[in-house]
């Protein structure tokens, strides 16, 4: 049935707008900037569970997939600076939980998500394991946040339990000596293997036990690094229960800041590093003795109240502002989808002139025709006298001027005019005083002979080697 909305009768060859009419065509690219901004707004962050499929690496480093389960797929994407910190190599079949946005790519009118973080879902033995232990624990509740106590602003005392010969106690000392000193007792246990569970729960609990003059303010449970395996004696249930009934409060600095056990739950505060933990443990000495001036800056900042309240309107304003990198996303996946094009059609030109290099057949009579076409050419082209006579007059031209300059730059030319050329008795040239005082006779050249002469100084002068002008007398030089 026809749509009432539209009149039938107005349908034209050319569209005109009626009066009234409040619903104007959109272009393709409005109403994709539309959609686009619904979705982002809709779905600014999520996180899906699903099978990694079809992995592609395009040449700019951004990563393209799909994640699929048994009933749908969706697109998804993965920029170069989220792929360098990735912990894993994508491949095809893997399941992973991501978290992004979902947007639109108006150049394929498609939907997809714009991944900032992937993880592997699966889970082993031992970390179900690890789980089923924690679930438990938590129902009895050893892990309820009412359970954790504050740590003591200034310990006197410190109770460490952690291996004696590891690089832990070494720098639990360290940070403790250098922010404030304080009074540390070590219990020397195993942090790995067989038997470390045992020491560990029974060190926490020999702490517990002391007398209330003597026993630590604060206990730190500390090791390094290491796999899940390496740190499960932290995972034991007698640890846990230790930890938790201690009656002195416990931090637990157990493995870098990405491991977690279940000491962690159970502890009052939890340390990414045994640095961090000794940390935790006692403030900066300085910085008490800051306090006093900061409590004096805060009169001085009420004042300064209007203007921090402006710079944090400022900020807000700027942090709604796009990122460079967001804008030119679309423009980036676009460019990856004309250069993969690029690279096909590259690749069907190449076969296409592989297709007609094949289809060509070299026979005899072709390379018969291709010799007589050769043969008349040859007989067509006749010599002309020109060209060997013009090669020859232009260089006899070339060598005239040479002649002439030749006779020009000669160095006796000069003596025509006037001038006059001072030799030695091998006949080089003599350029400067000094140099003619040392001679024994000079010979001067002129135009029309030579005239020997003796250098000031001398006693009596040679012969000439030719015979001296008529006018005038040798002058001595």
């Amino acid at each position: 049935m026809p749509n009432p909305d539209f009149d039938s009768a107005s349908d034209g060859l050319v569209a005109k707008e009626s009066a009234g009419d409040n619903s104007a065509a959109l272009t393709i690219t409005e109403i994709s900037q539309a959609l686009k901004r619904v979705v982002e707004d809709r779905f600014g962050f999520v996180k899906l569970r699903g099978e990694l499929s079809g992995v592609k690496r395009a040449a700019s480093g951004h990563l393209y997939c799909s994640l699929k389960d048994e009933g749908a797929v969706i697109d998804a994407v993965m920029w170069r600076g989220t792929t360098q910190r990735l912990a894993f190599v994508p491949e095809d079949g893997i399941e992973v939980i991501a978290a992004g946005k979902i947007t639109t790519y108006p150049g394929r009118s498609k939907y997809q998500i714009v991944i900032e973080s992937m993880e592997i879902a699966g889970e082993g033995a031992l970390l179900a394991l690890l789980e089923k232990t924690r679930r438990r624990l938590e129902a009895e509740g050893l892990f309820a946040p009412e359970r954790k106590r504050p740590l003591p602003f200034i310990p006197r005392t410190i109770g460490v339990v952690t291996s004696p010969t590891g690089a832990v106690i070494r720098d639990i000392l360290h940070r403790l000596a250098d922010r404030f000193p304080s009074h540390v007792l070590v219990w020397p246990v195993l942090v790995q293997g067989q038997g470390a569970a045992e020491q560990v729960a029974a060190a926490v609990r020999g702490f517990g036990a002391m007398p209330v003059g003597e026993r630590p303010d604060l206990l730190i449970v500390a090791r390094g690094g290491g796999s899940i395996e390496d740190l499960w004696a932290f995972n034991e249930e007698v640890v846990v229960r230790a930890v938790a009934e201690s009656p002195i409060p416990v931090i637990s600095a157990v493995g870098h800041e990405t491991d977690t056990t279940l000491c962690d739950y159970a502890a009052d505060r939890r340390a990414p590093t045994p640095t961090a933990a000794a940390e935790m443990a006692v403030p900066v000495r300085a910085e008490l003795a800051n306090t006093l001036g900061d409590l004096g800056l805060r009169q001085r900042k009420t004042a300064l109240r209007p203007v921090q309240l402006g710079r944090e309107r400022l900020d807000a304003r700027a942090q709604r502002l796009p990122r460079p990198e967001q804008l030119l996303q679309a423009q980036a996946q676009r460019l990856d989808d004309l250069a993969e094009r690029l690279r096909r059609g590259l690749v069907d030109r190449a076969a296409e002139g592989r297709e007609k290099l094949a289809q060509l057949r070299l026979n005899r009579s072709m390379l018969d025709r291709n010799v007589r076409d050769g043969r008349m050419r040859l007989e067509g082209i006749r010599l002309s006298p020109t060209l060997v006579t013009r090669p020859i007059a232009e260089r006899h031209s070339r060598l005239g001027a040479l002649a002439r300059l030749a006779e020009q730059l000669h160095p006796e030319k000069p003596l025509a005019r006037g001038y006059a050329m001072v030799l030695d008795m091998q006949g080089k040239a003599v350029t400067s005083r000094a140099s003619a005082e040392g001679k024994a006779r000079l010979d001067i050249r002129f135009a029309d002979g030579e005239l020997s002469v003796v250098p000031a100084g001398r006693k009596k002068p040679l012969a000439p080697k030719t015979a001296p002008p008529e006018t005038g007398q040798p002058k001595l030089l």
